[in-house]
């Protein structure tokens, strides 16, 4: 584990950008940035495209160390290049900015009020490549629809398994069971999920390191015992469905977490803007986004 990036998310300040559209969500991404699918007839033309988009992100001069602590990239942007060097060691070597790899492929069915991550064939070579690629983390989401204690069980079981095969391969691991803001007992699940947390976190050694990526509480505050787990090297909020302007509202209630949005951060950038427009609706995002993350 690299002790300088370690040190960088442990305690910086800043908030971690999410660029992992995986190809289930990339034709939204790509669309709420003006290319519509008839721009594109296969995957890789819409990697391309997708990849083009991101870089035009990640090269901004808003795209700053001095706000943003790291960055979520999908598979497919780990293996592509910028500038002639892969997208992770550009990240770190010219921006500052710490890499995270997203691992998990995507939902499976509803069942028990949850939605699990799908099985994910071949983790042990793809976190070996992340080694290689330099990669600090990773990242996987799952979804919790309703206060159902047998599925939420379930879900951070999952997380927790999974977690620790990738603390094996010496990365950090992003425990994300998203629960949907919508469900009308959001309130409850939070307060069942947690207690899941210190079970699982109270089984592993002193010196692992995780972080959590989780939706923001009901209650300001709600995960301030969390943080304070020596094990928990950060939590980060996603927006989950608020506006940019809703999400940082209530991020700046919950002292000590900081933001790893991804729609909330490329709202407004458009394939068809200017680089002058382009930057400067970027750097309106970021530094909201970074100053609801260090009240």
């Amino acid at each position: 584990m690299n002790k300088e990036q370690l040190q960088r998310i442990q305690s910086g300040k800043g908030f971690i950008a999410a660029l992992d559209q995986s190809g289930g969500s990339t034709p939204k991404a790509l669309r709420n940035y003006g290319i519509s699918e008839d721009r594109y007839s296969t995957d890789e033309e819409m990697f391309n495209l997708v990849h083009e988009m991101r870089t035009r992100i990640m090269k901004s001069p808003a795209f700053d160390s001095k706000y943003i602590l790291g960055a979520i990239l999908f598979e497919n942007t780990m293996e592509r290049k910028i500038d002639d060097r892969y997208t992770a060691d550009y990240l770190w070597e010219k921006k500052g900015i710490v890499p995270f790899l997203k691992v998990d492929k995507g939902l499976d069915e509803l069942k028990d009020g949850v939605q699990l991550m799908k099985p994910i064939p071949h983790l042990e070579d793809l976190l070996k490549r992340a080694k290689e690629h330099r990669i600090f983390g990773t990242k996987m989401r799952s979804v919790i629809k309703e206060a159902n204690p047998v599925g939420i069980k379930k879900i951070v079981e999952q997380q927790f398994e999974i977690a620790k095969q990738i603390m094996a391969a010496g990365l950090v691991p992003i425990i994300e069971p998203e629960i949907d803001i919508y469900s009308p007992d959001k309130a409850k699940s939070e307060k069942i999920m947690k207690e899941e947390f210190f079970h699982h976190l109270a089984e592993l050694d002193q010196d692992a390191k995780v972080m959590f990526k989780l939706s923001l509480p009901s209650e300001d505050n709600f995960f301030k015992d969390l943080l304070e787990d020596p094990r928990v090297v950060r939590i980060v909020a996603l927006s989950g469905g608020y506006s940019r302007d809703e999400a940082n509202e209530i991020l700046a209630r919950n002292k000590g977490i900081i933001a790893s949005f991804s729609r909330a951060l490329t709202e407004g950038l458009n394939v068809h803007q200017t680089d002058k427009e382009f930057n400067e609706t970027l750097e309106k995002a970021v530094l909201a986004i970074y100053e609801a993350s260090i009240q």
